[in-house]
């Protein structure tokens, strides 16, 4: 028969990983918005409805944003064939010095601008790099605050998870 000890060791993590599930499982409606992109058009979320989408707001004094944008662009070339998009926020109100940045680490992926943090705001970003999974049918799935080395192997994770779904 198993020690008191035991039963509660396996009752502990029997709860722990039900939260771990639950945080991972709970949604929220991603709120709608349209921005300008970096080519020009106004890009809405709506329109990507039925893709899996996944947001990164960024700005160009981030070490981590930078660090972590081609690996982005690695995962955006590979996976929007399948319904995938990738969109990158950045968040500054004077974009020159985001534009001046891409030209030296361009991405395939769409930029867009957040110059007056509204879009943040609705997505309570409070750290650079913030990203944000959104499930085909419009639900906030999974949220990542900052980023460090091999954050990456997660993403790739949930964007797969995500796009079989």
């Amino acid at each position: 028969m198993p020690s008191p000890s035991f039963k509660h060791w396996v009752c502990a993590a029997a709860l722990s990983m039900a939260l771990i599930v639950a945080a991972n499982a709970s949604t929220s409606v991603a709120p709608t918005f349209s921005l300008p992109s970096r080519n020009g058009d106004i890009v809405s979320l709506e329109d990507l409805r039925g893709q899996v989408v996944m947001i990164n707001f960024w700005a160009s004094w981030c070490g981590p944003c930078r660090q972590e944008m081609p690996l982005l662009d690695q995962m955006h070339k590979r996976y929007s064939s399948l319904g995938f998009t990738l969109l990158g926020v950045n968040v500054e109100e004077n974009t020159k010095d985001a534009e001046r940045w891409l030209e030296q680490t361009p991405v395939s992926f769409p930029i867009l601008f957040d110059r007056d943090s509204k879009v943040s705001q609705l997505y309570n970003v409070s750290a650079m790099p913030s990203t944000v999974f959104i499930d085909r049918k419009g639900n906030i799935r999974y949220v990542h605050r900052g980023y460090k080395p091999g954050d990456e192997s997660e993403y790739l994770n949930q964007i797969r998870a995500l796009l079989k779904e």
